[in-house]
């Protein structure tokens, strides 16, 4: 095997060619003509020394081989280096080395208030850029190419390119209108839903998912009028008497209308894990420990609020 270090171009043609089956069409989205793309590859394979693609001929999509997958992995990773390498020599360029990133969602911004204020207090030269992640899976992308320093977030999913500090299971509560029959409660169950007009979340969210999957298994079958990823949205439509909702306590930890009603579930359901996220092979920015220490004693504090 030659031992020479690998053209990162070359890791990015196998990449093209795996994600797109083909060696035309990796060819076509990197910019490069077909015979080029195959002399990359043809090249890391005899470097190699072993077959990295399956060409079945003809119009089969072409596959990894099991070395091959384990090319693709490794070129993955250091593709994403390199692009977090530039993303930092970026910034550095563009004088934001004060500049602190985090990845978070809607949910998970009522717990940011109380450590970003400590922040400003004891580093009053950061500015911080607080960046939507659509899905768990895309934060630990950015965690992982340097888009972000730091992720808050709910139900993290387990990945080899992030560590992450669980903080606190954040509870279901259903908030209605206070002229809704089941807001004369402090608490109901499930059952309580059936029937019920409901705002809702989209189903992209796992922990929708799980929860109307919940529903379904135990027979409780509400209509679903609107759905929508705005949380304030969602308090709106409920506060215009249009359904009531089933959300994550810190999402309805401020209550926009007096009168709206938060009622707490008795039932077990599918739990909200909240926690913190690093890119597991990046130096955390020194911004980034200050603020999530901050967050985690503000967690320590909220814990029992909101359900551990």
């Amino acid at each position: 095997m030659n031992l020479d270090l690998i053209d990162p171009r070359t890791l990015r043609a196998l990449t093209a060619v795996a994600d797109a089956g083909s060696f035309r069409a990796a060819a076509r989205s990197l910019g490069y003509t077909q015979s080029a793309v195959s002399h990359q590859i043809a090249a890391i394979e005899r470097r190699l020394g072993v077959t990295v693609f399956v060409r079945p001929g003809g119009r089969g999509k072409i596959g990894l081989t099991p070395h091959g997958e384990l090319v693709y992995q490794h070129a993955q990773r250091v593709i994403a280096a390199n692009q977090a390498l530039e993303a930092d020599i970026r910034a550095a360029l563009a004088g934001e080395r004060g500049t602190l990133r985090v990845g978070l969602s809607q949910s998970t911004c009522a717990m940011l208030a109380e450590p970003l204020a400590y922040l400003r207090r004891t580093n009053p030269g950061i500015e911080v850029s607080l960046i939507n992640a659509a899905t768990s899976e895309s934060l630990a992308q950015q965690l992982h190419q340097g888009q972000v320093d730091i992720g808050l977030y709910i139900n993290v999913e387990p990945d080899e390119r992030v560590m992450t500090t669980p903080l606190f299971e954040d509870t279901w509560v259903v908030i209605a209108h206070q002229a809704n029959p089941i807001a004369a409660a402090s608490s109901i169950t499930l059952a309580a839903l059936d029937g019920a007009d409901m705002i809702a979340w989209h189903q992209r969210w796992r922990a929708q998912a799980n929860l109307e999957r919940l529903w379904r298994q135990r027979g409780v079958r509400p209509r679903i009028v609107y759905r929508t990823d705005d949380n304030l949205m969602i308090q709106v439509l409920v506060a215009n008497e249009l359904g009531c909702a089933c959300l994550g306590a810190l999402s309805a930890a401020e209550l926009i209308d007096p009168r709206l009603r938060r009622l707490a579930l008795r039932d077990e359901v599918p739990p909200r894990t909240l926690s913190l996220c690093w890119a597991r092979d990046r130096e955390p920015h020194p911004a980034a420990v200050v603020l999530s220490d901050a967050i985690q004693r503000t967690a320590a504090q909220r814990a029992p609020a909101v359900g551990l």
